[in-house]
C-alpha cells in the first residue's frame, strides 16, 4: 500500500475560513501542497508560505496523490469535480480525493461511484465537526465514507488537518453522519436559546445560569460555547447561520430518505430558517438566542 505521506505533491480546493486553515496546516506537515480557490486573492497567505497557486482544479489534480476539497454546498462540489477543467479532468487513477465539505449524502456516493468508474479515483467524503478553531489547530473530527483502504493510504493527509478520525461505511456515510451532528448542535442550540430566555425573563443572571447549567447533566459543547456567545452578543460568524440553515435542510432530507419521525430536526430546521430570514444569515449561528429573545419580548 503505497501511503500518502510528507513530501508527497497534494492539492487543496475551497480556500474559504475552513479550507485555508486546514490547507495551511497541510503545508505545515511537510506536503507539497498545489492550491486553487474561485477567488485568488484568498491563496495569497498560502502561496507567501510556498504553496504554488493552480489555475483550474484540474491543473491543481495534475500530479496530486491526494486532493481535499472544502466548498460550501452540493453544487459546488460537483462543479468543482466534474464541470470544465474540474478534478476529474486531470486526476490520475488511484488518487484519493477526500471531500470535507458537508453536502448531501446520495449525491456525495454518487460522486465517489462516478470518480472511479470514469477515472479510477477514489473519492472519500469526509465532512467535519470542531468549526474554525478546530482547523485552525488542526483538531478536526473527521467523519469519513468510503472505501476503507483509500482512507488508510490518506492517513498523513488526515492527521495533518484532524485529530479524530472515524470511517463510517460506504461512500455517503460521513455525511449521513454530519446530519446527525448538525441536527443535535442546532437542536440543542434551540433549547439553550430558550433555557437563557426564560431565565432573563425571570430574572436570573443569564451568566450564573450558565454556569450552574454547566455543573449538571446539561452541560454540553452548545451551553459552554455558544452560550456564552449568546449572553455576551459577540456574534460575528464563527459559522453563519445561513450555512447551519443548509445544514439543517440536508438533516430534514436524510431524515426524509431514510423514513425516520423527526419533530426535533423538523423544528430545529424552521428555525434556522425563520433566523436567516429575519435578516441574521451572515451572523453566527448562536444569534438564533437572539431571535428567541426577540419572540420572547426580550430586548437585546
Amino acid at each position: 500500500m503505497n501511503t500518502v505521506s510528507p513530501p508527497a505533491r497534494v492539492a487543496f480546493l475551497g480556500l474559504g475560513v475552513m479550507g485555508a486553515a486546514m490547507a495551511a496546516n497541510v503545508a505545515r506537515a511537510g506536503f507539497a501542497l498545489a492550491v486553487h480557490n474561485r477567488s485568488r486573492g484568498k491563496a495569497e497567505a498560502l502561496e507567501a508560505a510556498g504553496a504554488t497557486w493552480a489555475a483550474t482544479p484540474a491543473e491543481a489534480a495534475r500530479g496530486a496523490s491526494a486532493i481535499g476539497l472544502c466548498l460550501p454546498d452540493t453544487p459546488d462540489v460537483e462543479a468543482v469535480l466534474f464541470g470544465a477543467d474540474g478534478v476529474a479532468a486531470g486526476v490520475a487513477p488511484g488518487t484519493v480525493v477526500i471531500d470535507f465539505s458537508t453536502i448531501a449524502a446520495a449525491p456525495a456516493a454518487g460522486f465517489a461511484r462516478r470518480l472511479l468508474e470514469e477515472r479510477g479515483a477514489h473519492l472519500l467524503d469526509s465532512p467535519v465537526s470542531g468549526g474554525p478553531a478546530g482547523a485552525r489547530d488542526g483538531t478536526l473530527t473527521c467523519m469519513i465514507g468510503g472505501d476503507a483502504e483509500a482512507f488508510a493510504r490518506a492517513r498523513p493527509f488526515f492527521e495533518a488537518v484532524g485529530r479524530t478520525f472515524t470511517h463510517l461505511g460506504p461512500p455517503g456515510a460521513g455525511q449521513v453522519c454530519k446530519s446527525a451532528n448538525q441536527l443535535m448542535v442546532a437542536a440543542t442550540m434551540l433549547a439553550v436559546s430558550e433555557a437563557l430566555a426564560l431565565g432573563r425573563k425571570a430574572g436570573l443572571d443569564p451568566m450564573a445560569m450558565r454556569q450552574a447549567l454547566l455543573g449538571g447533566s446539561a452541560k454540553s459543547f452548545v451551553m459552554e460555547n455558544h452560550a456564552k456567545r449568546i449572553i455576551e452578543g459577540t456574534l460575528q460568524p464563527g459559522f453563519r447561520a445561513e450555512l447551519m440553515r443548509k445544514d439543517t435542510r440536508l438533516s430534514l432530507a436524510a431524515m426524509r430518505d431514510h423514513g425516520v419521525f423527526a419533530p426535533s430536526t423538523a423544528l430545529a430546521a424552521q428555525m434556522m430558517e425563520a433566523l436567516v430570514n429575519s435578516g441574521r444569515g451572515g451572523m453566527d449561528s448562536a444569534s438564533l438566542g437572539l431571535l428567541v429573545a426577540e419572540l420572547s419580548g426580550l430586548e437585546g
